[in-house]
């Protein structure tokens, strides 16, 4: 038997007649009635019986009319599952990021995700950009948002998400704690800046920015995590250029002032990073969701050129 000669078998069950069965089912009526004797074979019994008030079921189309209308639901089931894993509306999305994305970022797009894809899994993981990058290599995660650009690599794509300027993270009683500064003013002062290693793109603009301001940090602390960087700052160990994102977690220890330097505007890029030939489609859904939600303009590729 196949699902066919079933959902024709309960249709002319549920409609107690084979001619308004066919006019549903748009088949000639002795092409149904055929198909049902192929269905009666394979079973080895008679499932329906014709009377003067129509067709009606026999004991054995009877034993045969409930495990019909589930193998039937459980088909449709199964095909709307694959239409909407297929679709993006269903399944399940690994999602990597940074600490400095749950600023404003996610918090963001994922309530509007979650609103329009329901039924699709999120399972999210942070860390830093490098491992992110080793993970989603390693097919461990979908997609990741990370900061800075990662070596070029033709199977991976990348699209910027969100845009931000670097500003200046202050102990609260430092002088110059009113803002807004000039990078050059505060040359002499230590630095908690991001680790090269594990922190390569955030490293990378902030030093340049400082070469351009005509001075070479001091760097008195290195960390991974922007919260990390502001703890510090707060602990008295220096200054740090973090992203705006960042005044949303706001400390009554630190300032956080804004750079009159042209370069630190939109120096930052956050962006969504995937296989090239993904086959996990809710990651493109999320990507259409979040690109619909940037502002600041770009200066990010321009300043790593200059580094």
């Amino acid at each position: 038997m196949d699902l066919r000669q079933l959902r024709q078998f309960v249709t002319i069950a549920e409609l107690g007649s084979y001619r308004r069965a066919a006019e549903v089912l748009h088949i000639a009526q002795p092409a149904l009635s055929v198909s049902i004797q192929k269905l009666e074979h394979g079973v080895g019994a008679q499932l329906l019986e014709r009377g003067a008030k129509g067709v009606s079921l026999t004991p054995a189309g009877a034993a045969l009319m409930a495990d019909a209308r589930r193998a039937l639901f459980h088909a449709d089931q199964a095909r709307q599952s694959a239409r909407r894993v297929a679709l993006g509306e269903q399944g399940r999305l690994r999602l990597g990021f940074v600490g400095s994305a749950t600023y404003m970022l996610l918090p963001r797009c994922l309530p509007v995700f979650r609103r329009r894809y329901p039924d699709v899994e999120l399972e999210l993981r942070e860390d830093s950009t490098v491992r992110l990058a080793g993970m989603l290599r390693a097919n461990e995660i979908d997609a990741g948002l990370v900061r800075g650009p990662l070596a070029e690599d033709p199977s991976l794509s990348s699209w910027v998400v969100e845009r931000d300027s670097l500003i200046l993270a202050l102990p609260a009683a430092h002088p110059l704690a009113g803002g807004p500064v000039a990078l050059q003013d505060v040359r002499s002062e230590p630095f908690v800046m991001y680790s090269p290693a594990k922190v390569p793109g955030l490293h990378g603009v902030a030093q340049a920015l400082c070469r351009k301001a005509g001075f070479s940090p001091r760097i008195s602390q290195e960390a991974i995590q922007v919260q990390t960087l502001v703890s510090l700052v707060a602990s008295g160990l220096g200054v740090a250029l973090v992203p705006g994102v960042t005044r949303a977690y706001s400390t009554p220890h630190v300032a956080f002032v804004d750079l009159v330097d042209a370069e630190a505007q939109g120096a930052l890029a956050l962006s969504l990073v995937a296989h090239r030939d993904t086959s996990c489609v809710p990651v493109l859904k999320l990507r259409d969701v979040m690109l619909a939600t940037q502002a600041i303009p770009n200066r990010y590729g321009e300043l790593m050129n200059q580094y």
